[in-house]
């Protein structure tokens, strides 16, 4: 299994747990955020035959209105594009933004399908009162050896909001990063606009 892979499954455990809350979730603690809504994650992919299978409209539709409001959606396609952000225009952050988006959203379907029996550990919070950006660390186990899972966060007003994800020690943003350099590169930021809408069509057409 490659990197990539892992990253959008993980990100996909982190994001069905947010759509599936049957409660609001304590955001008061960026570490007691991250564990309520992984352990939700679990259950409800264990619970959930329709998700198993991965059906893209139902996660998709949850993804819409439950996710987004939790995560700085702007700020890690910011990160993944990385230098060339500021060199976009704003129908160009627009676009990117919302493929970026359903690059990420068609990713959950397949990710979803393969969680079976994982359970999440909790490392200890290293931070200080009042820091407004930290790193909650934890692993994914089940068979084989623990996966390293961490996650950055912003406390944006009252609430922490979750702005990138860290697998094996890459981060997603930097996974995306270097492959978006160099798209950017050869066929400039339009080019990557068009390259990330071509994956997307192409994807929901095969679905189709």
């Amino acid at each position: 299994m490659n990197l990539l892979t892992i990253a959008r499954r993980t990100l996909a455990l982190l994001g069905l747990s947010l759509a599936l809350s049957a409660h609001a979730a304590d955001a008061s603690a960026p570490d007691t955020l991250i564990r309520q809504l992984s352990i939700e994650t679990i259950e409800a992919v264990k619970a959930d035959k329709a998700i198993q299978a991965g059906d893209v409209s139902k996660i998709v539709a949850l993804v819409e209105s439950k996710i987004l409001p939790h995560v700085d959606f702007q700020r890690m396609t910011a990160s993944a594009v990385g230098r060339f952000w500021r060199q976009a225009t704003p129908e160009q952050q627009t676009r990117l933004q919302a493929e970026f988006k359903t690059l990420l959203m068609r990713t959950y379907a397949g990710a979803l399908s393969q969680v079976k029996d994982q359970s999440i550990g909790m490392k200890p919070l290293r931070a200080q009162p009042g820091d407004p950006e930290v790193v909650v660390r934890t692993e994914i186990r089940g068979k084989g050896d623990p996966v390293q899972l961490d996650y950055r966060l912003a406390k944006m007003g009252d609430v922490w909001k979750i702005y990138d994800v860290n697998v094996l020690g890459i981060w997603l943003g930097d996974q995306y990063r270097n492959s978006f350099a160099q798209e950017i590169g050869v066929n400039g930021i339009d080019g990557l606009i068009k390259s990330l809408a071509d994956k997307n069509a192409k994807a929901a057409g095969a679905k189709a």
